[in-house]
């Protein structure tokens, strides 16, 4: 005979307010910024499988699920780090702020010597044990901004003095960039671009600014001078200066074919990822596309996983399709404005600043390169490109973005009790 006496109540029963539910109850922080996160790893997921069918069925013999089980590894992967990192005090990043920088310096320099090396460039190093692959800019990135956050925090009484307050900012700056730049020129000027505009709001002396931009400014022009100057209309070769022996040294070839590129290519001679790229944009219309799963150029753009996944998501998903994901990007940095504001203390206030800038200034470039707005670089869209250790390291940045504003929830918290508190006894 049933006994109940024995049964037990639904709130005793194991459910959502188990495991999972303590998961949700420890999970903290801005929730825009966590659905956003959401929203683009099943993006990333979707558009991955479209835009690696094709290989994957020739390099394992059919199997074209391959790709998509990696990615969704990497996903779960990346969202572990995001929610472990959330949890850590963000002061802590402060306090490490210096070693990571230190250990990134070597690293990059490691790289350029005996890194992994891939169309004339080493941006890599394998990692031994796990055998996974590392982009060691990503890293010397993250690590660089958790230091510019440090030095600007803790420097705001002489920030506006060039030896005391400007030099200590600058000098690591431009140190990872200079060794960046070798391998990875567009990289190394987004991290600069990042770092001057995170030091003009921290309030850094606007000349200083002005003068670190006109000696910025002298290779890019220099690039640009050789690129116009030895371009020859006559040679069908879209390479143009490759006969200049100025042109032969390390990667300086590409970036001056890549300016003749943009500036010159006509209809005829639209260098081929361009083409695809454009023809990819067509493909999707203005309103839903071909439909997930549809795109034809994922069999002719080169680096359609990673690289170019943007105009792929236009081809599947339509022009309103890649509006959307612009707009979850602008609402990322939206929030992480409005951490940055809330934020009593310097460091967290620059830290989910500097992240949020690099993470959606990288995405603007990505998506600008895939409408042909700016020459071809070697970016990726965060949180949406094959995963790899780019993935990971914008889920580390995510999840320190997150840690601040974990911590300005419960100091708002308790700031909300004690003011209860004094509206009780006063009372």
């Amino acid at each position: 005979m049933f006994n109940e006496a024995a049964d037990k109540f639904f709130s005793q029963m194991p459910s959502v307010e188990g495991a999972g539910g303590r998961l949700l109850t420890r999970t903290r922080g801005d929730k825009y910024i966590w659905g956003i996160v959401v929203m683009l790893a099943i993006t990333s997921l979707l558009v991955v499988y479209s835009a690696t069918g094709s290989l994957a069925y020739k390099m394992y013999k059919g199997n074209t699920e391959v790709y998509l089980f990696r990615q969704l590894s990497f996903i779960v992967l990346g969202l572990a780090v995001v929610y472990f990192l959330h949890r850590v005090n963000y002061t802590i990043y402060s306090r490490v702020s210096l070693i990571l920088y230190l250990i990134s310096v070597p690293l990059l320099l490691y790289t350029l010597l005996f890194g992994v090396e891939v169309n004339d460039a080493s941006r890599w190093i394998k990692v031994p044990v796990i055998n996974l692959t590392i982009q060691t800019s990503d890293f010397a990135k993250l690590a660089l901004f958790m230091y510019i956050s440090r030095q600007l925090s803790r420097k705001q009484k002489d920030i506006k003095d060039f030896k005391k307050g400007f030099l200590p900012i600058i000098i690591p700056v431009c140190i990872t960039c200079a060794l960046i730049m070798p391998a990875n020129l567009s990289n190394a000027l987004l991290t600069g671009a990042t770092s001057l505009l995170l030091m003009f709001i921290g309030r850094v002396n606007f000349k200083h600014i002005l003068l670190v931009i006109a000696v910025a400014m002298i290779p890019i022009l220099i690039i640009v001078s050789v690129a116009v100057t030895t371009y020859d209309a006559d040679k069908t070769d879209n390479t143009k200066a490759s006969e200049s022996s100025l042109t032969s040294v390390g990667r300086f070839g590409t970036w001056v074919s890549r300016v003749q590129d943009f500036i010159y290519a006509g209809d005829t001679e639209i260098p081929y990822q361009v083409q695809q790229q454009n023809i990819a944009i067509a493909n999707g219309g203005i309103l839903f596309g071909r439909g997930p799963g549809n795109s034809l150029q994922r069999n002719y753009l080169p680096q359609a996983y990673n690289d170019s996944i943007y105009p792929i998501i236009i081809e599947e998903y339509g022009l309103f399709g890649g509006v959307v994901i612009i707009f979850l990007y602008l609402v990322f940095l939206f929030r992480c404005i409005r951490i940055f504001r809330r934020c009593p203390y310097a460091f967290g206030a620059f830290l989910a600043l500097a992240l949020s800038f690099t993470l959606v200034i990288q995405a603007i470039a990505n998506m600008a390169v895939g409408v042909n707005l700016i020459p071809v670089t070697g970016v990726t869209l965060p949180l949406v490109s094959m995963g790899g250790s780019s993935f990971l390291f914008t889920c580390a940045s995510i999840g320190i973005v997150l840690s601040v504003a974990r911590n300005l929830e419960q100091m708002e918290g308790k700031a909300t009790e004690s003011e209860q508190q004094e509206s009780t006894v006063n009372a």
